[in-house]
């Protein structure tokens, strides 16, 4: 750090202060952070050596005095009994031998004396304090500014790796009271399926689990608390009362007896190079945690010791992190990009200025797709937060409108098909490549082609369909059924007798139903039951092909956007020119045009939960569609009846809220006369 003056360092200190000030309001506050995590602790670090530099200038309302932030009103305020005080950290092995010198030091010992120290994982969550009198929880507080926090007894209470009851043994027992300190977290599964969930509700994305777990502790409705799977881990203690305890690892030992989730794994190390060893064995497995982890946390065996080296008005002296090399990073989206998988679906990836994140130069990053875009808000020219999941694809986690100049542009979806040039259309979420025979989705549509509830070309996996592509062997999906056994027979693999049976397989295939052929099209929008559907109404290919949205949309179950997408599809000409050449083949597709009028199922929605005894769910749903009705996977006020077999599952559970039907499949057969 350049000398400065008095007058500068002033200047920039408080400078600092505010802008620390306020990320701790986005970060603890709003659960919003709009900075990472490393550029956080730049400002915070900046700010302490210039605090060391100017003493003086060092006031009571500094953030170096403070660990978190103040409470918010509407929970009530707990003062802990003991500060909860934050750690200073490290960043590489010598800055972790740093602190070992500066411990010795401290202790009056010789630079090569052995300290025993605890090395745990540094989980990246919410810290809470969970208090226990007489071995019964009473209370649970978030850390807050370190001295007072917030009131979540309600919310902790439905945490399940929390226990509302110690547990005696001979070796530890009950204090009379416990402030049992750890870490509130979400699994990386169960935060991937939040957002899912949260995605598809149209709500905002909670950037990592550990504003994920943050703000799900922090609900004032404890109900929502509930439904977010938070486990609490914890590391340590606060007031003890009633047990002494020598060491950390007899109090790691206590906590795991009484009930609690520990840390793992947990290692007793003699002297600072066996915790680095610990340091660089975890940063390079961090990705096989269900947790996520931001470091390692390192303290002092000895509670003895921990009494000697006392500590400052924010830290301990006796423990410090370890941080591991960031996940997240802010820089800068210059372009978009469009990929298109094997499915057709088009993905807008972002072009980034390079940037470090997690030890890898990231210059791309996912956007999954545009309803993200748009509720996302991220324009190209925006400075955007990035993070890296182990091998995961990096993706973009939110904009920072606040570095805004004006000339950012919007981010649209393409109309045209990047690879082959043909129509897009909306699917859900995914804008999709119309084009059968496009480049960049032939082995996928190959593999759907020949999927079970499609043509059903047994041995046509996705190896194969790669191999036949890249051989040259099928430049569009019609190819397929024109191959000679000569031609399998150059392949790697194939005898007379396999070649053979592939060949019989396509030749099956040719006899198909409608409805069966109109699903391997793999038209976007059209799924079995809507190809169903069209083939009960419209009774041939040639009427579909020709079909017009008016009189789509005249058919019940078929929306705007899927009419538009069948009307684009079978307007684009190559499609046609590979449906034509599939006929060609020897095709002969059966019609299943029929209107069921007298049933007891027409027009009725059925749902299915739970094994059937007397056929497969598959089957089961094609008897409803039969019988005209439909089958559907979820249950609504609109649902007419939930058939119930063994075990059945939450389907169940809604049924009976909303009070729909239900029937046994004893009932279901006897309604339908299959009994």
């Amino acid at each position: 750090m350049k000398k400065l003056s008095e007058e500068e360092a002033r200047k920039r200190i408080e400078e600092l202060r505010e802008q620390i000030n306020y990320h701790n309001y986005r970060y603890y506050v709003l659960n919003d952070p709009v900075i990472s995590d490393e550029e956080y602790d730049e400002l915070m670090r900046e700010l302490k050596e210039l605090e060391t530099m100017f003493p003086h200038l060092i006031t009571p309302d500094s953030p170096t005095q403070r660990v978190g932030a103040p409470p918010r009103e509407e929970f009530g305020a707990v003062r802990h009994a003991m500060p909860m005080l934050s750690l200073e950290d490290a960043r590489n092995p010598d800055e972790l031998r740093e602190f070992d010198r500066k411990i010795k030091r401290a202790l009056s010992l010789p630079e090569n004396a052995i300290i025993e120290y605890v090395a745990e994982p540094k989980y990246d969550g919410t810290s809470m304090e969970v208090v226990y009198e007489m071995g019964r929880f009473t209370r649970a507080a978030t850390r807050g500014d370190g001295v007072v926090g917030e009131d979540v007894t309600p919310n902790a209470r439905t945490i399940k790796t929390l226990p509302l009851r110690l547990i005696a043994t001979d070796r530890w027992p009950i204090p009379s009271r416990i402030d049992v300190r750890g870490e509130v977290l979400m699994k990386k599964k169960d935060f991937e399926e939040l957002n899912k969930e949260r995605m598809e509700r149209g709500e905002s994305l909670f950037a990592n689990p550990r504003n994920a777990a943050a703000g799900s502790l922090r609900q004032l409705d404890p109900n929502i608390t509930a439904r977010r799977k938070l486990d609490f881990v914890t590391w340590g203690v606060g007031l003890v009362e009633g047990v002494d305890f020598k060491t950390h690892w007899d109090v790691i030992d206590a906590l795991k007896s009484y009930g609690f989730k520990t840390s793992f794994p947990v290692k007793l190390a003699k002297g600072i190079e066996e915790v680095i060893e610990y340091y660089l064995e975890l940063q390079d497995k961090r990705d096989d945690f269900e947790y996520e982890l931001d470091g390692i946390v390192v303290k002092v065996n000895s509670l003895e010791l921990w009494e000697r080296l006392g500590t400052t008005a924010r830290s301990p002296r006796y423990a410090f992190a370890g941080k591991f090399k960031p996940r997240q990073k802010t820089t800068r989206l210059i372009d978009v990009i469009y990929q298109v998988g094997r499915t057709g679906i088009i993905t807008p990836v972002a072009v980034l200025e390079p940037v470090e994140v997690g030890g890898v130069i990231v210059s791309r990053a996912t956007l999954h797709n545009f309803d993200e875009v748009k509720r996302k808000g991220v324009m190209v020219g925006d400075y955007v937060l990035v993070q890296r999941a182990g091998d995961v694809i990096p993706e973009i986690v939110k904009p920072i409108p606040e570095r805004r100049t004006g000339k950012e542009k919007p981010i649209e979806p393409p109309e045209r098909c990047p690879v082959c040039g043909a129509e897009t259309v909306r699917e859900g979420a995914y804008y999709k490549c119309v084009n059968i025979a496009c480049p960049a989705k032939l082995k996928g549509t190959l593999r759907h082609m020949s999927s079970r509830r499609a043509l059903d070309i047994e041995g046509l996996g996705e190896k194969l369909s790669q191999l036949l592509v890249d051989r040259g062997l099928v430049k569009d999906p019609a190819d397929l059924f024109y191959l000679r056994k000569e031609d399998l027979l150059s392949l790697p693999g194939f005898a007379d007798k396999s070649a053979q049976n592939l060949i019989d397989q396509i030749e099956r295939a040719k006899e198909t139903s409608l409805s069966r052929f109109l699903y391997a099209l793999g038209i976007p929008g059209v799924g079995e039951h809507t190809a169903k559907i069209l083939a009960r109404e419209l009774g041939s290919l040639e009427e579909l092909m020709n079909a017009d949205s008016i009189r789509l949309l005249q058919i019940e179950g078929i929306g705007p956007e899927t009419a538009q997408s069948i009307v684009k599809f079978f307007s684009e000409k190559r499609n046609r020119e590979v449906i034509e050449k599939m006929l060609k083949s020897g095709f002969k597709i059966r019609s299943e045009k029929k209107k069921v009028t007298e049933s007891p199922l027409v027009g009725k929605t059925v749902v299915f939960t739970g094994a059937l005894k007397t056929m497969t769910r598959d089957e089961a749903q094609a008897l409803v569609e039969e019988l005209g009705g439909k089958a559907s996977n979820s249950v609504s006020r609109k649902t007419d009846f939930v058939v119930v077999g063994e075990n059945p599952g939450s389907k169940y559970q809604k049924a009976l809220q909303l009070g729909v039907k239900i029937l046994t499949e004893e009932e279901f057969l006897k309604l339908v006369g299959k009994a």
